[in-house]
């Protein structure tokens, strides 16, 4: 019991520490709230109409952009359905084993029951010893959270959490609001700017605010678009960062669009069915996080039927059968819409592999 003190004090630092990043955003968003609202629109801008509007403009994409950053911190990621977590008996069956050969067949017996069709390089299981637990499709284990996390994207010090399943709509709209944010504020301070360097300001601490706020906006743009630019790509491809990183692997072997469905079903299944709600930072995601719809029309083939009974017994949730199901979209290829008519029979996976 006595190395448990400095460990968990050692843990109560590390979590104090994780905020520092989202605490020097909050003082830089702060600070540019002052200056803008403050020194530029009520202290510099003489036209009281212009004032008004770029007041009104600015509230609202202010609004959008923090209502965005605090649902992208505080949302829980969410963790495995117990489904995947072993049972007291299979933990000490794989206990007794000691050959790795052993404990695959346990873990591939194990997996005939659940929605599994992702593998390790190797072929193997993929298992988290330390949740232990089955892990499903696109999870993965973050060390800096020590959990496992459905569809885990990266962990973000600037958000201090992990983005996945249950956060990533929030974090892209938290980018393409910051992203907006930055890039309204350029435009609406060059002319004071330019102002600034020919001396058309009065020669007060307003100029240099409104020095600062330019350079700092213009900076963080360049930035945030990259990023966001980059997150488009992948929500477009269906995949994560470490889906780009290192492509999933099937029974087959690896495939970076083996979760790909299509430019439409792809956008629909981060930011749901419903368009209305796209820039609202509220949940609308497909799915449960834990089985994805894939392209492949190879049956795995520890899925297959035997005695009589369908394997994974737990079919698709009913957002993700409207996505295997709905018509192709616009942009989905002349030769996918063909592969799609002959895996029609298949009852667990219908659409082919687009790539």
């Amino acid at each position: 019991m006595a190395p448990s003190g400095p460990r968990s004090i050692k843990r109560g630092c590390q979590r104090v520490l994780y905020w520092i990043p989202v605490l020097f955003i909050a003082l830089i968003v702060a600070w540019s709230y002052y200056a803008y609202v403050l020194q530029l629109c009520i202290e510099s801008i003489e036209d009281t109409g212009e004032k008004v509007v770029y007041l009104l403009a600015y509230h609202v994409i202010f609004v959008m952009f923090v209502w965005a950053y605090w649902k992208t911190i505080f949302t829980p990621p969410m963790n495995p359905l117990k489904e995947f977590q072993l049972s007291h008996s299979d933990k000490e069956l794989l206990e007794r084993e000691d050959r790795g050969e052993s404990q695959q067949e346990i873990l591939r017996r194990i997996a005939t029951d659940l929605p599994i069709y992702t593998r390790t390089n190797s072929g193997a299981i993929r298992f988290c010893e330390r949740c232990q637990l089955l892990k499903p499709d696109r999870c993965h284990h973050c060390s800096v959270c020590d959990k496992c996390i459905l569809k885990m994207d990266h962990h973000c010090p600037w958000v201090n959490n992990c983005v996945g399943f249950s956060n990533y709509k929030f974090f892209m709209l938290f980018l393409a609001y910051s992203l907006l944010y930055c890039l309204f504020i350029t435009a609406t301070d060059l002319q004071y700017f330019i102002k600034f360097w020919t001396r058309g300001l009065p020669d007060t601490q307003a100029k240099f605010h409104i020095l600062f706020l330019f350079f700092s906006a213009s900076m963080f743009s360049v930035s945030l678009a990259s990023l966001f630019i980059y997150h488009c790509w992948l929500v477009c491809k269906n995949r994560s960062t470490l889906e780009a990183v290192r492509a999933p692997a099937f029974r087959h072997g690896t495939d970076k669009n083996g979760f790909s469905l299509g430019f439409s079903k792809n956008l629909r299944q981060v930011f749901g069915d419903e368009v209305k709600y796209w820039p609202v930072p509220v949940f609308s995601s497909l799915g449960d996080g834990c089985s994805f719809p894939t392209c492949l029309v190879n049956l795995d083939p520890e899925h297959v039927v035997l005695e009589g009974r369908q394997f994974p017994s737990k079919p698709l949730r009913e957002s993700q059968s409207r996505l295997l199901s709905s018509a192709p979209s616009w942009s989905d290829s002349e030769g996918t819409t063909n592969k799609d008519k002959k895996g029609a029979s298949n009852p667990v996976m219908t659409i082919e592999n687009e790539a």
